[in-house]
């Protein structure tokens, strides 16, 4: 029978997170500054915009609201994923990023469906808004978006809780810029219109980011191969490295976001070294497709294997012979 070898590497990188414990601490306090911000906006927004009877900065404010869930979930997600495999939870907690990133996906979609809805009945009967006081919150917003978005990308954004909260912060900035636009129109020409309109592409944006949250957490939760990686390339490559025979069985999927994984049979020739061909396996993978988490199960294809057949003596019963040749 051939050898029989299943092999595992991985890099304590990737099993601890895409960055240490200390550069996971210095995510969280960069969270936690925007977080303040946000909530400190919101609180403005929801004010004016209700003096003022202005969807555009109500609207916003909603959007804000789930930035400010996502920047929570994130930090709650943070502090989950860095505790230990143990038990049942072979993987420890890596998915719960990937639970907060859908989550806050969904809360976006249905916010901007609602914030559309409002829109165009706001197109058809337009009401009075004061032009001066949107303006003037819209340009607070832009300020106060540029520190957190700027504060956000000094962080690790491998994680999809970090890109999902920064997405959030641009999409924020993008909402101000339209909503200080309608402000000035307001003002400037009485079209009270331009509040419903600001509206709206305010929902289009959030309704894009909704999008890209739920098809990059939907493909975590398919197992799907991570951007950037071909399985069809990874076989090939796999499959004509010397000594190797035949790939199949090949998986590649995401943990979580930076946690990139792989398992596949491998059959090598008869007089291969299983070890040896494992080893340059592995050290193809991490150097050509930077996987480091991997798991072979590699052996000798089956040109060496026992035959066993039915054989009956003349007089007795039936016996079993066994044939190596």
């Amino acid at each position: 029978m051939g050898a029989h070898e299943p092999g595992h590497s991985h890099g304590g990188g990737h099993l601890g997170a895409a960055h240490g414990v200390a550069d996971a601490d210095a995510d969280a306090g960069k969270l936690i500054f925007a977080l303040v911000l946000i909530v400190a906006l919101m609180a403005v927004e929801v004010i004016v915009g209700a003096l003022a009877h202005s969807l555009a900065l109500l609207s916003d404010a909603a959007h804000m609201l789930t930035d400010a869930g996502a920047i929570a979930l994130s930090l709650f997600a943070i502090r989950l994923a860095a505790r230990p495999a143990k038990g049942a939870m072979t993987y420890g907690f890596k998915r719960a990023e990937t639970l907060s990133a859908q989550f806050n996906g969904a809360t976006l979609l249905v916010l901007a469906l609602l914030i559309i809805y409002e829109g165009i009945s706001r197109l058809v009967a337009p009401p009075d808004v004061g032009g001066t006081p949107v303006l003037v919150v819209a340009l607070v917003g832009i300020l106060v978006n540029l520190a957190a978005t700027y504060t956000l990308s000094k962080a690790n954004r491998e994680s999809i809780n970090v890109e999902g909260a920064f997405q959030h912060m641009l999409t924020d900035l993008a909402a101000f810029v339209f909503t200080a636009v309608a402000g000035v129109l307001i003002i400037t020409t009485g079209f009270r219109r331009a509040d419903g309109i600001a509206s709206l592409v305010i929902a289009a944006i959030m309704l894009r980011a909704a999008y890209g949250l739920l098809l990059d957490s939907g493909r975590v939760f398919l197992e799907a191969a991570p951007r950037g990686l071909d399985p069809d390339a990874i076989g090939r490559a796999m499959a004509g490295q010397a000594g190797v025979s035949e790939v199949h069985d090949l998986h590649v999927w995401e943990v979580s976001s930076g946690f990139p994984s792989l398992s596949a049979h491998v059959l090598v020739g008869t007089h291969s070294d299983c070890h040896a061909v494992r080893r340059e396996l592995e050290r193809l993978l991490h150097e050509q497709f930077a996987l480091e988490h991997t798991t072979l199960q590699v052996e000798h294809d089956g040109d060496q294997l026992i035959a066993i057949e039915l054989t009956k003596q003349p007089g007795t019963h039936a016996t079993h012979g066994v044939d190596t040749t």
